[in-house]
């Protein structure tokens, strides 16, 4: 069998596929076929990959020969018109519910990772996680680069400087990072979940956890959070507010599945805080978190910095690419026999949940539920 890599269009920076990853699928009788440069935006030479067993071919070769192509973003596809491909990535299919239906139409097995199911056995292969966590770590340092003070305390013989006061909207695997960092970086942290379970691991990383009562229970959403009542957002909005006076950076994360991001900092808000305040929003790429988010760029607003950023990610390619790769690889140990040969086990709650179309048909049950209603 043979998996082919094509190169990342701008402003994407990470590869499918490294070096070490390469040399695993050489192991298990996979051929891999890499773009020449594909992995130079995450600082992988050609080199490394020939060195490691894969072979460089171009772009039309690799789209015409290789049995399964994988891609960060589903850009790269878009324009092949090649029927009976496997295809891998993070595509988002229940916001891109029209090329999802039309890669069906080109009779494509599309696998999502994005959509596998969150459980403990999918942890390894988990690629919202592991990019998450990378998402997370940057967010502070990018919000710390952009306030204008400290963010430690410091005792100085010209005087004391108090902490950086840093609330982190949800505790997943980026906010969980992010408070991490920001502790780290000596900041007062508190932390808004609308997931009570998760107050312990947030006062494990030295925290204080915010609590709304009245949360929708997101405890058989496979991970993932779910809407909440208007109501409840009511209340939400209400306690946020009266925190976000007295904070100086806020990171947000809050995302659903196939919706909208939730708004959680209103314009009222962010007036309210003090000017110098960064705000960073990781959920940009849907809508924002803010009123004022704009994706892929920072907002000035009465002295308030809002940076939209749902690709942080990418500014830390080397590594993004790294987990991302090894997430890829965990994943086609279900794909792929002892001689290398692709073998599609629907009977596997993981196969099936990232699978999105197979034999011309909308396969995932939430993804053509999606499509139906639009």
């Amino acid at each position: 069998m043979i998996v082919g890599v094509l190169k990342e269009q701008a402003p994407e920076t990470r590869v499918s596929l490294v070096p070490e990853v390469v040399q695993a699928l050489r192991k298990m009788n996979i051929t891999v076929w890499m773009e020449p440069g594909a992995g130079a935006q995450s600082f992988y030479t050609d080199a490394a990959y020939t060195d490691a067993g894969a072979d460089l071919k171009d772009a039309a070769g690799i789209i015409e020969g290789a049995d399964i192509l994988l891609s960060v973003h589903p850009e790269n596809l878009d324009e092949i018109r090649r029927e009976n491909l496997v295809v891998m990535g993070v595509f988002q299919p229940l916001f891109n519910g029209a090329q999802m239906r039309d890669w069906a139409n080109r009779k494509w097995t599309v696998f999502s990772l994005d959509t596998i199911p969150r459980t403990t056995r999918a942890q390894s292969m988990d690629v919202l996680s592991s990019q998450a966590n990378i998402a997370g770590y940057k967010a502070v340092l990018l919000a710390a680069y952009q306030y204008g003070r400290y963010m430690p305390m410091l005792m100085t013989a010209a005087g004391s400087i108090p902490p950086a006061k840093v609330m982190i909207l949800g505790a997943g695997v980026a906010g969980l990072q992010a408070i991490a960092t920001a502790r780290r970086l000596g900041a007062v942290v508190e932390v808004f979940d609308t997931r009570p379970a998760v107050k312990e691991e947030v006062a494990s990383l030295g925290a204080k956890f915010i609590e709304v009562e009245g949360a929708a229970d997101a405890s058989g959403a496979g991970g993932y959070a779910v809407e909440q009542s208007e109501a409840f957002q009511q209340k939400q909005k209400e306690k946020i507010h009266e925190h976000i006076r007295r904070n100086d950076i806020i990171i947000t994360t809050a995302q659903i599945p196939g919706r909208k991001a939730p708004v959680l900092i209103t314009r009222e808000m962010i007036e309210d805080m003090r000017a110098g305040s960064v705000i960073v929003d990781l959920a940009s790429a849907t809508g924002g978190n803010t009123d004022l988010t704009k994706d892929r760029e920072t907002v000035q607003h009465k002295g308030v910095s809002i940076i939209g950023n749902s690709a942080l990610s990418a500014q830390m390619p080397a590594d993004a690419s790294r987990l991302y790769a090894k997430n890829v690889l965990n994943f086609m140990k279900l794909l792929i026999d002892a001689n290398g040969g692709l073998v599609l086990n629907f009977d596997d709650d993981l196969v099936k949940g990232t699978c999105i179309t197979h034999n011309g048909q909308i396969t995932n049950e939430r993804v053509a539920a999606t499509i139906a209603s639009s």
